[in-house]
């Protein structure tokens, strides 16, 4: 069984992902079709805080919870608050795929997984709708995990 899991090729998403719209879940199906295995690593609230100088609608364990429950995901994890190319270390992806309009952490991100041992490679995956489907841009219902479109 370990001998299958090392010919698997496995793919990491990240992001913030409060309350889960149908942007994201292009972006996480189509993640998931570059490989075997998808794993999200959730932004820290106080990462979040951090670069969007707003704090999230839902905590951490809220967003990997709800995330966890996209069809498309294998695995949900907390990033790491204090080294955000950490977690990247410890998954070993072969695959990193970035949203259409990601662009937190990613400069000179090729370099810095090369310094840290990484051999993945890098995947910007296009936007769907980003007119209709894009967090800053979404009301949504309170009661839901799910926009409200």
């Amino acid at each position: 069984m370990n001998q299958l899991m090392n010919n698997m090729t496995h793919v990491v998403v990240f992001g913030t992902f409060d309350k889960v719209h149908k942007g994201h879940q292009y972006l996480l199906n189509q993640a998931k079709q570059l490989g075997d295995t998808l794993t999200v690593v959730i932004a820290r609230d106080s990462t979040v805080l951090k670069v969007k100088g707003k704090p999230c609608l839902l905590n951490q364990e809220e967003r990997k919870h709800f995330i966890s429950l996209e069809p498309s995901v294998d695995a949900a994890v907390l990033g790491n608050q204090d080294d955000p190319y950490l977690i990247i270390e410890t998954l070993k992806p072969n695959i990193i795929a970035l949203g259409y309009d990601q662009n937190v952490f990613v400069d000179n991100l090729k370099q810095i997984l090369i310094d840290r041992g990484v051999d993945a490679q890098i995947v910007r995956i296009a936007s769907y709708l980003p007119k209709l489907y894009k967090s800053s841009i979404i009301n949504y219902d309170k009661n839901s995990h799910r926009n409200s479109k």
